[in-house]
């Protein structure tokens, strides 16, 4: 009992960690010969190897299923959503408001529609083609270098007095500001067949007593050309550029806030879908002061 209790030094304690780790009298290392180390290191070696390699042919199999240029999944999209340049976001979505005097409540809008069309620049756009058919542009095979698809040139000049070529503030600095609508891509769609989807924007909440919306669109009449569908996708199409149509609002009241709302017209787009105010529109808040 008394040697049960006994304490061991912390020499007697090293010495049998050192015996544990390398034991002369048996050649066991950490408890084990030399040949069991060597046959425990291959099996692991080699389940390994085998968890790997099922692994890999997994993720090989899954590979040859996908084609990569379309999406095997994506959203069930009725329509594209449709987004607005400059878009400056308040509490309740896109909230707009500026004074004409005051060149500092203008000038960041000024800037955020010169930097979104720097893309659509003529040097951003050399990769792509003139198009002047206003039909379908349907591509079934590779003909573009590199093994990808045409893609039809969209320059800022084809904006006219919305381009920031004839006019650098857009507008804005007269109170008939520009504002740039975008449709979101979505591969393969076809806004319609034969008629060029157009933009129609007007007050969300026309009262009798006030004047419609005036609004010049460029280009003329607010339309997206057919020959810019269908899309592709990134890698069938890396240059591509998406169409815009660009509205200047010409008789917005001053010192009050409308809300107006630009809708996509076309025969394959909706505008009315309750749980996504921005498939097939764009609602935005808009207060320009004197």
């Amino acid at each position: 009992m008394a040697a049960l209790q006994e304490k061991k030094s912390c020499s007697q304690r090293m010495e049998e960690f050192q015996h544990y780790c390398w034991n002369p009298d048996t050649g066991q290392m950490l408890g084990r010969t030399l040949s069991r180390w060597v046959w425990i290191s291959l099996y692991y070696v080699a389940f390994y190897v085998v968890m790997t390699g099922l692994f890999a042919l997994c993720i090989y199999s899954l590979m040859c299923t996908l084609d990569p240029y379309t999406p095997d999944y994506q959203d069930r999209l009725k329509s594209p959503g449709v987004t607005l340049r400059p878009d400056v976001y308040g509490e309740k979505g896109l909230d707009i408001s500026y004074n004409v005097s005051d060149n500092r409540t203008w000038t960041d809008l000024v800037h955020t529609l010169h930097d979104f069309l720097a893309g659509y620049s003529p040097v951003a756009q050399e990769d792509n083609i003139n198009c002047t058919s206003e039909k379908v542009f349907t591509q079934e095979s590779f003909g573009a270098p590199n093994h990808t698809k045409f893609s039809c040139k969209f320059t800022t000049d084809m904006l006219q007095n919305c381009s920031g070529l004839v006019d650098p503030n857009f507008g804005f600095e007269e109170g008939k500001p520009c504002f740039i609508i975008k449709m979101n891509r979505i591969v393969r769609f076809l806004p319609s067949n034969t008629t060029a989807p157009r933009v129609d924007c007007a007050f969300l909440d026309q009262h009798k007593d006030v004047q419609p919306l005036q609004v010049e669109y460029y280009p003329p009449n607010g339309t997206f050309s057919l020959h810019y569908f269908p899309y592709y996708g990134k890698k069938a199409q890396p240059h591509y550029s998406n169409p815009l149509v660009a509205a200047k609002l010409l008789n917005v009241p001053r010192n009050t806030e409308v809300d107006i709302v630009c809708k996509i017209l076309a025969e394959h787009v909706t505008y009315d879908n309750p749980h996504d105010p921005f498939e097939g529109k764009v609602e935005f808040k808009l207060k320009i002061q004197k």
